[in-house]
């Protein structure tokens, strides 16, 4: 412990130096690390001694961050209290992150949240924990996940419980929640599918938000999304075949890029002529012929595989594909240096680009790091993302709720 006065100009001069943002870019990265799975780390961790203890003491006021010690806390301030304001106000949201219309939220929200479940223990009452679709949505099924390849197809649930088929009925208006997608297709508020589909139903939203007053989506035969550092939903491709159903009439080409795709996938050409599979043997989903029944034999989703980063790989892409939309899942923009170039990139090509984060705190710092570098405001300001999935992120680096495609916001 050092002397009354070293602890009152230790945060004197931390501030001092973080008039050239240091922290910014220190909280940056270890957010976003965190939010990738890691366990909860004490937030002052590094600023002193290392952490002799698990990180229980949060912060009085925003209650968002956690520390090992008072000491730890005491160091960290001079970081902390540029955000603490904000955390707090994000905080008063927390239910309304955690609000669903499924019958299973309070087990896979607050339980979770409050290690009373494990997102392992959700997937394994319902049968489908590491499960083919279903292998990456909990940590151990990622890593049990690193080393396949295969395109991992079928829902393993019960046709009732799944979008297998086409719609029953065709889309007469626009969905805006969970609940309303789940009428229309006619499925139990019970079925876990949303944990999945939030990946095409994130587009669906994106394109409403942008592309409904300068394109209509009603009469053009092609839409193309750029989709920006795909990576678990490599292994559920199944489930853009949703993407029919939402652009009826459309084929939909999607141009997943980034560093995650291995190289010996770059260039796979996926057709999806066909919804994701049920389970059961005799249901008309698993009939030979292409079961998207309305509109031209060309009409379909398809997929294709580009390794590397978007600016480095647009020349070739820009080819045969123009983008109407571009999208970047979960991006991380604050966390990673190699997004300035991208920006620039979206920027010339004037491009409606729309990105999702896992809580607002790390949409505020992203947003920042996009409006400094446009040099324009926001498009899409930060809003709720109404698809998000509802399956809480276990050890997010905050202690506020933290959701896959949770907030978006676009340039």
């Amino acid at each position: 412990m050092g002397s009354p006065l070293t602890m009152l100009l230790g945060p004197i001069l931390i501030n001092f130096l973080n008039t050239i943002d240091i922290w910014v870019w220190t909280k940056k990265y270890h957010l976003r690390r965190s939010l990738r799975g890691k366990k909860m780390e004490c937030a002052g961790k590094g600023t002193t001694r290392r952490c002799l203890a698990p990180p229980t003491r949060r912060c009085a006021r925003c209650q968002a961050v956690a520390y090992c010690s008072l000491s730890h806390q005491i160091a960290h301030w001079s970081v902390h209290k540029e955000e603490c304001e904000r955390l707090e106000e994000q905080m008063k949201h927390a239910d309304e992150l955690n609000d669903f219309p499924f019958i299973f939220a309070g087990e896979a929200t607050v339980e979770v949240l409050e290690k009373r479940e494990t997102r392992c223990l959700f997937l394994e009452n319902r049968g489908l924990h590491r499960v083919k679709m279903w292998m990456c949505e909990c940590q151990c099924g990622i890593l049990a996940a690193s080393n396949i390849s295969s395109l991992m197809e079928g829902w393993c649930l019960a046709s009732v419980l799944c979008p297998c088929r086409e719609p029953q009925s065709p889309l007469q208006k626009q969905l805006d929640t969970w609940e309303d997608y789940y009428e229309w297709r006619s499925i139990p508020l019970h079925s876990p599918v949303a944990i999945l589909l939030h990946w095409p139903l994130t587009l669906y939203w994106a394109a409403q938000l942008t592309l409904a007053r300068s394109l209509n989506l009603e009469v053009i035969a092609e839409l193309n999304i750029h989709y920006l550092g795909p990576d678990k939903e490599l292994s559920q491709l199944d489930v853009f075949s949703e993407l029919h159903a939402l652009f009826p009439a459309i084929r939909v080409r999607l141009e997943l890029v980034g560093p995650a795709v291995p190289e010996y996938r770059n260039g796979e050409r996926i057709e999806l002529y066909k919804y994701a599979h049920c389970n059961e043997i005799d249901c008309v989903c698993k009939s030979s012929e292409k079961n998207f029944s309305s509109g031209p034999s060309s009409v379909g989703v398809e997929i294709r595989l580009h390794a590397g980063y978007y600016h480095d790989r647009y020349k070739d892409l820009a080819k045969d594909s123009v983008p109407h939309l571009i999208v970047a899942p979960n991006a991380g923009i604050a966390a990673y240096t190699s997004w300035s170039p991208t920006i620039d990139l979206i920027k010339e090509l004037n491009v409606p680009a729309v990105f999702t984060d896992y809580c607002e705190e790390a949409s505020h710092l992203a947003a920042s790091c996009l409006s400094t570098r446009t040099g324009r405001p926001l498009s899409v300001p930060i809003q709720l993302n109404p698809f998000r999935q509802p399956l809480v992120v276990e050890h997010s680096g905050l202690l506020l709720p933290c959701y896959s495609n949770c907030f978006l916001f676009g340039i």
